[in-house]
């Protein structure tokens, strides 16, 4: 059969995260036709724990010769991927359908052998694969003894200004790998960091069986991987017009979404039956939006150029996408570079009533007077966070309460053990007793005990540094396939292009307005990359894209951010039109990102709902159509 006219392959998304729900896999393999089930384990911040993990555990275990099983106790990938999988092997066996994930860490030889070892207790000969090269933790170390500064991507700072020693480093993979291990006659292919989409991409190409240089195919697999790798966002998780699900009781059980990619790698998207969720445009559009960083799309295999995709209904819970061009691949991949940074703790008050802030202010210079300045100046970061307002006639107390936050970080570990008669902890907690009206401790102290934190620094590194190898763990004519670069490669400035509309409209056009919350008519969503904060927003109707995109300017995202969000880093614009989205990309914006960050919206998550609820200036008759 010519890849033309081939049927679409149909991937599913089994999981978003490692925090997501145990069955999904073993639902899909069960009682979905689906050609190909992928997973997501990874997040910056496992890796950053697999990767210093496994540091710590070689210099701890050197020398020793391990078992197999003490080698998969010692191992750092993700454990409960084995609670996912397991349940699922009689069905994946029966039904002949392949396996992807990310889920192998940074152990993805000794996760491929575990499975290897479950499927074979199970009965079945299930061919396994790995793909090898995200370790670049030698290759980082040795550019930079040439000289090499690795500046980040979100600040611009080499290694030795950023100041932290690196400690391993892990690059982002593409997906051709995988789609060699399946051409090979792999049944489950275990990788280490690729990229979230790119078991979606190698699924599709192994499928469709396209070359490196189909770029415009392999550029619609990536956003469609996009689209999927999530899971549930895609299917109404996080979704601005979250209510409707409430309201159609489909706000459970959300579905875990399917992709039909065609041979041109169009797709059309729809989710597992009988759960809740929906499929539609605005949840397809909301998880589009979720942490890009701008008009293209970087991978190791192609570049997706984003601005014309479109995303229309096909049907109930179908939604096709389509419009992506596809460009090739940079020369260079993203690395995540992780640096001990120090210790942290953080301690919590409560607060009720009337005055808050003259609560924290009393609660906040009581603990500097007692730690001192000498102490003070040990720290790198001490904080003080009011975490809500107390309203007056609240309906209960627990409503009316806030959490007053006090957090450290410091390089010195003595400064934040509980027990340290001169530390962080015990200096400041004496205020207690001698504090405003009703302030309480928490009941939980476990977090003022110091514990190490990491900074991560995300920059670039030259694809032909990497060394990406498939190995076949089945009977095989070659065992390990040494993936060759990319056919084509070409150098995109650091800069994404970035601009304001053109020839926006005059507001005034619109008619008499409505003060209303922007989010009453706007929907949107927001994430993170490392410290980048990126939010996308969209209107559902065609007659207020005019306004949306005139009315939302990089100075009007500063205006609704405000004097104590807007840190005074840049921010890049850029529009899709076919899908009546503005993005923003909010350079340097989450406090050195999630590993790090000293603030409540570690992932950015956040930051779009916080927007969509600042009061702005709305064209009445398109808040007479309806709110959000």
């Amino acid at each position: 059969m010519t890849p033309s006219l081939r049927r679409p392959v149909k991937v599913a998304g089994a999981s978003g995260g490692f925090s997501d729900r145990v069955r999904a896999i073993s639902s899909l393999a069960a009682n979905e036709d689906v050609d190909v089930i992928v997973g997501d384990w990874l997040s910056e911040m496992t890796m950053t724990i697999h990767g210093t993990g496994k540091i710590a555990k070689q210099a701890e275990l050197q020398g020793k010769e391990l078992s197999f099983e003490e080698q998969v106790q010692h191992a750092m990938f993700a454990e409960n991927f084995m609670d996912c999988f397991e349940p699922a092997i009689d069905d994946l066996a029966r039904r002949k359908i392949k396996l992807a994930v990310n889920a192998g860490a940074s152990d993805a030889e000794i996760l491929a052998k575990l499975v290897v070892k479950k499927v074979q207790e199970k009965g079945h000969n299930l061919k396994v694969a790995w793909i090898e090269g995200d370790d670049a933790t030698g290759a980082v170390k040795a550019m930079m003894q040439k000289g090499e500064g690795f500046r980040s991507l979100m600040h611009n700072k080499s290694v030795q200004e950023w100041g932290l020693e690196p400690v391993c480093a892990q690059c982002y993979l593409g997906g051709l790998g995988i789609a060699k291990a399946l051409t090979a006659g792999a049944d489950i292919v275990i990788c280490g960091r690729v990229s979230d989409a790119s078991p979606i991409i190698g699924a599709a190409a192994w499928w469709h069986q396209w070359t490196a240089n189909q770029f415009d195919e392999l550029a619609g697999s990536l956003i469609i991987g996009h689209l999927l790798e999530c899971a549930a966002y895609v299917s109404g998780g996080y979704s601005s017009d979250f209510k409707d699900l409430i309201k159609e009781g489909k706000h459970i059980n959300l579905g875990f979404p399917i992709a039909a990619i065609d041979h041109m790698g169009h797709a059309v998207m729809y989710k597992e039956k009988n759960t809740g969720g929906v499929m539609t445009v605005n949840s397809v559009t909301s998880q589009l939006l979720y942490e890009i960083q701008g008009p293209q799309y970087y991978n190791c295999d192609v570049t997706a150029q984003i601005e014309n995709i479109k995303i229309e209904q096909v049907g109930e819970d179908q939604v096709k996408v389509s419009g992506v061009k596809g460009l090739p691949p940079p020369p260079t991949t993203k690395v995540g570079i992780t640096g001990f940074a120090g210790w942290q703790a953080e301690y919590h008050v409560y607060l009720c009533g009337l005055d808050i802030e003259e609560k924290c202010k009393w609660i906040e210079e009581q603990i500097r007077y007692e730690l001192g300045e000498e102490l003070i100046s040990k720290f790198t970061t001490l904080k003080f966070m009011q975490n809500g307002s107390s309203v007056v006639d609240a309906r209960n107390q627990d409503v009316a309460t806030v959490d007053f936050r006090i957090f450290a970080q410091t390089k010195d570990r003595d400064l934040v053990r509980m027990r340290n008669p001169d530390g962080f902890f015990r200096k400041s907690m004496v205020m207690f007793l001698m504090s405003c009206p009703g302030a309480s401790l928490g009941n939980d102290m476990r977090q003022a005990e110091g514990k190490p934190y990491y900074e991560y620094h995300p920059a670039l590194l030259p694809q032909s540094a990497l060394k990406q190898r498939v190995h076949l763990l089945f009977d095989a004519e070659q065992p390990i396939i040494d993936m060759p670069l990319a056919p084509e490669f070409r150098t995109y400035d650091r800069q994404q292009p970035t601009y304001e509309t053109k020839n926006p409209a005059d507001l005034s056009s619109f008619g008499p307005t409505t003060r209303l919350p922007l989010g009453r008519i706007v929907l949107g969503r927001s994430g993170d990359k490392c410290s980048d904060c990126n939010v996308g927003l969209f209107v559902r109707h065609d007659d207020e894209w005019d306004w949306l995109r005139s009315f939302l300017t990089v100075a009007k995202i500063r205006e609704l951010l405000g004097p104590e969000e807007d840190k005074g880093k840049p921010i890049d614009r850029f529009e899709m039109p076919n899908i009546r989205a503005v993005h923003f990309l909010l350079h340097d914006h989450l406090d050195r990102g999630y590993d790090a960050c000293s603030t409540y919206d570690t992932l950015g998550k956040n930051c779009c709902e916080y927007l969509r609820a600042r009061t702005v200036d709305i064209p009445t008759k398109f808040v007479e159509r309806g709110l959000v």
